[in-house]
């Protein structure tokens, strides 16, 4: 399986090139209008936006960012100009917390050509590269809809194997434990799920600690185990756990798309502490 990561200097020497396209996914939960206004401002030189409420998302839905059909995703990435000749390339400002949701829905897409920028835009600048502040006009593109190389499960299906699969929650300790809930309507966790926040795969920097350490982390939290669930509050901080193993080579695990958002507000059993 190709690297799912991305070196600022590995970009640096194909920026240029036609097949190359670079997706700017940055957002933040208290600001949704800053995710544009800072691409509009400075962006990695050729950078379309892809927005997470508007292009990775959908209205109706389980949990607060429910995945569009396959189909939808196609056509919505397709007219940004992302097509099935394109090396695709994401980044966001925090890690990949937010990249990782993009580069999830276009390998569920079977589009194998993506990966993360490991330390996204501030990586960039501080290794001296240009930004740019045009936005580029790229045309419609052909996304073509094949075999997904992802999973996913819903809330009924994993509920009836809780107990016997591996699952991680990639929230903050607090919010898992219960003690606070900025967001949902009710603290706490999936019963047996383990703590596994997304962070913890990064260094302070926003760079992914080393493989060999990313390995150590998650096999210790059981992800060999292949049926492992991953989720998080909507379904996107989740892929960050997902592009984390999957950089280790250990089995890929599956997503929970609603997550807590949609399991909190359904009436499920929950648990504390």
């Amino acid at each position: 399986m190709a690297d799912p990561l991305i070196t600022v200097t590995d970009l640096a020497a194909i920026i240029d090139h036609p097949s190359v396209r670079i997706c700017d996914v940055r957002w933040y939960l208290a600001d949704h209008a800053a995710g544009p206004a800072a691409h509009a401002e400075a962006h990695i030189p050729g950078a379309i936006f892809v927005n997470l409420d508007e292009h990775l998302s959908v209205l109706e839905g389980p949990g607060r960012h429910p995945l569009p059909d396959r189909a939808t995703t196609a056509g919505t990435l397709g007219a940004l100009g992302i097509g099935d000749e394109h090396t695709v390339v994401v980044y966001d400002d925090r890690g990949g917390a937010i990249a990782a949701r993009l580069w999830w829905m276009l390998r569920d897409l079977g589009h194998k050509e993506v990966r993360v920028l490991d330390g996204g835009i501030p990586a960039w600048t501080e290794a001296g590269h240009a930004v740019a502040s045009e936005v580029p006009d790229l045309g419609a593109a052909v996304l073509t809809v094949r075999q997904a190389t992802t999973r996913s499960i819903d809330r009924e299906a994993l509920a009836s194997r809780l107990g016997t699969l591996t699952v991680l929650d990639a929230r903050a300790p607090e919010r898992y434990r219960g003690e606070d809930e900025p967001i949902d309507p009710i603290g706490g966790h999936i019963p047996t799920a383990l703590n596994a926040p997304y962070e913890d795969s990064l260094t302070a920097s926003g760079s992914f600690i080393s493989r060999e350490a990313l390995t150590e982390r998650f096999r210790s939290l059981g992800v060999e185990d292949p049926d492992t669930v991953v989720y998080c509050g909507s379904g996107v901080t989740a892929c960050h756990n997902i592009l984390a193993i999957v950089a280790t080579g250990l089995p890929e695990p599956i997503l929970y798309p609603g997550s807590w958002s949609d399991w909190s507000s359904s009436g499920m059993e929950i648990a504390t502490g």
